[in-house]
């Protein structure tokens, strides 16, 4: 199962992640609800965590957005202790359930299994770009009947480019995405694992490729490697 967690608490969200991956689940994490529309949209989430309050667009708002787009992904918002309207308010949005803060481990888990029951819709299973598919069980990125496996960190970058491929893809996004807040890792580490991705690209013979644009990040574009 792939979680997208929606929260702005940092140490917060890092904990429920790894709740998560304990749970042989796969966590994306996003702490805006700018971003974490952003990620929700591309469809590849069975269940979406919200916070209430978030900067740049309240989780009210997200799920709103994301029912209004057709997009009906199952959504478990998180409330504070004290705002019992908030509950109300966001089940009338088009979210499916609420767990109120603090909550227990077990509580957490037994309502994102509840919810994910609801819906009869597929995840996707694969993402694409021009001629090249990422199959997001096997980590096998594919262009016509040739494949080549990625690591679990390159599985990361290239799922992360290929779910919105038009858009850039900041540095500074891809450390605190997939090395995490606490990671001494560089902007050197995700130029490796970038490299590597354009070796595996050219070995598949794709008609695509991770572009840089200077100074701020990468993005998948049409041409030659």
């Amino acid at each position: 199962m792939r979680i997208l967690i929606v929260e702005d608490e940092v140490r917060l969200a890092e904990a429920l992640a790894q709740i998560m991956e304990e749970q042989g689940y796969t966590a994306d994490l996003a702490y805006d609800g700018i971003t974490g529309l952003d990620y929700a949209e591309s469809g590849i989430y069975d269940v979406v965590v919200l916070d209430v309050m978030l900067p740049g667009m309240n989780g009210f708002d997200v799920v709103r957005t994301m029912r209004k787009h057709k997009n009906q992904t199952p959504v478990l918002m998180l409330t504070a202790r004290f705002a019992t309207g908030d509950k109300v308010r966001g089940l009338d949005c088009g979210a499916d359930d609420y767990l109120t803060k603090p909550f227990e481990t077990e509580e957490l888990l037994a309502r994102i299994r509840a919810v994910s029951r609801r819906t009869g819709e597929v995840a996707v299973e694969r993402l694409s770009y021009g001629d090249v598919s990422l199959n997001l069980s096997t980590y096998m990125l594919e262009r016509g009947g040739k494949s080549v496996h990625l690591g679990k960190k390159e599985f990361e970058v290239m799922r992360l480019l290929l779910s919105n491929p038009k858009a850039v893809l900041p540095k500074e996004t891809l450390l605190l995405k997939i090395w995490g807040s606490e990671s001494d890792a560089e902007d050197n580490n995700v130029e490796v694992y970038i490299s590597f991705l354009r070796k595996k690209l050219a070995f598949l013979g794709a008609s695509v490729t991770i572009g840089t644009v200077r100074k701020i990040g990468y993005r998948m574009e049409e041409g030659t490697l």
